[in-house]
């Protein structure tokens, strides 16, 4: 892919290296790979492409070797090729996303010497990933001799990402962020990823036992990785995701329609209507949670609170894409033929991400106790000039 730094969208698509059925039945390899859809299975050819394309070097600032990505004004370019793989392939854009979210961390925290030593690794074209989740014991612990002892669960790409971004318990309860450099293939059990969806992630138990600071770097200071608003707000990033996701579960629904000869249909088109809605919606949505979150200009529980928003809304919407895609589409949809059939598995288990309730209420909360009322909360730009020409 090409950049222009003058124009914040790609000027060539991602589109062009991962490929989308466009018509039912029809086959998603060049997307999922021959492995199609099999447990404990992982896109290696899209990951593949997505390397030799430079994709996993964008993030970087361009002295870094990069494409300046993860820099505040080139979040519409992130933002754009995060849902364009996204709607190639939900299992393919969570890996990317957790790539995305690794070198984020590392160019906000790490010490340059640190940061640099790390963008080699990705100008290489190593993976990187995020991997928070773990047990209520077990979880990995940094001991005062540096070694390391524990696990992570829920690792995505586990087994294919060679540069993880973990955090591990220190003595006095704190975590500090460290990025390890394994070995593919190594440390990692898949065995209970049985999942209805995004099966090819390759998420699964990672165990860290015996490493230590010798097989890694250490990334910033204890807990700098849940400082806000960078924490929560980053949940743009997968948001942005999931729109792909929707996306392609719309043009599924209306290749269907075209297909079959019922877009003339009145009902059909109203089912199709809404779910247009709901996208378009989204992708609004999604686009201003993102680059409030990059601008960060206003407090950080505002905008906080307005990608909550965006958290709420986008579940929904893909909710209720999904239904309405099935309600039209009939049992066909629910053949492994159909290209349907693992989108809407794949969405629908994307879409379950940790604490949607928290975020839903504490959006409500930052809302009701605010001093302006709801319509000022999140001001446009322009807004308040055009209020001055109309008076």
């Amino acid at each position: 892919m090409s950049y222009d730094s003058s124009n914040p969208e790609p000027l060539v698509s991602p589109h062009s290296l991962l490929s989308l059925a466009r018509s039912p039945g029809a086959s998603r390899a060049g997307a999922c790979d021959e492995t199609a859809d099999g447990q404990g299975g992982f896109p290696a050819q899209a990951i593949a492409r997505l390397r030799r394309a430079g994709h996993l070097a964008a993030p970087l600032p361009e002295a870094l070797g990069g494409a300046g990505l993860c820099e505040p004004a080139r979040v519409d370019a992130l933002r754009a090729l995060l849902t364009e793989i996204g709607r190639d392939d939900l299992a393919v854009g969570r890996l990317f996303e957790g790539h995305v979210n690794a070198l984020a961390l590392v160019l906000r925290y790490a010490d340059t010497a640190v940061a640099e030593r790390l963008a080699r690794d990705a100008a290489e074209g190593q993976l990187f990933g995020v991997w928070n989740t773990e047990p209520a014991e077990g979880g990995l612990v940094l001991d005062g001799a540096d070694g390391l002892e524990g696990v992570k669960t829920y690792a995505s790409g586990a087994g294919f990402v060679t540069r993880p971004l973990v955090t591990a318990r220190i003595a006095d309860g704190r975590r500090l962020m460290l990025v390890l450099r394994l070995e593919p293939g190594e440390r990692a059990d898949l065995s209970d990823w049985r999942v209805h969806g995004m099966r090819t992630t390759a998420t699964g138990t990672v165990d860290f036992s015996g490493l230590g600071l010798r097989d890694g770097e250490v990334i910033g200071a204890p807990d700098d990785y849940w400082r806000q608003p960078f924490f929560f707000a980053g949940a743009w990033r997968f948001l942005a995701v999931q729109l792909g996701g929707i996306e392609a579960v719309l043009e599924t629904h209306r290749a269907h329609l075209s297909a079959t000869g019922r877009a003339d249909d009145p009902h059909q088109q109203a089912r199709f209507g809404r779910a247009m809605v709901a996208a378009e919606t989204s992708r609004l949505l999604v686009a201003r949670a993102a680059r409030l979150a990059a601008a960060e200009a206003d407090h950080p529980e505002r905008v906080i609170a307005y990608v909550n928003l965006a958290r709420a809304a986008v579940e929904q919407a893909g909710l209720d894409v999904i239904t309405l895609a099935q309600r039209s589409i009939g049992l066909a949809g629910f053949l492994e033929s159909h290209p349907l059939e693992r989108l809407m598995r794949d969405l629908a288990t994307y879409l379950r991400q940790p604490a949607p309730d928290f975020a839903l209420t504490g959006m409500a909360a930052h809302a009701l106790a605010a001093d302006e009322p709801p319509h000022a909360l999140w001001p446009d730009e322009a807004a308040p000039r055009a209020a001055e020409r109309v008076g």
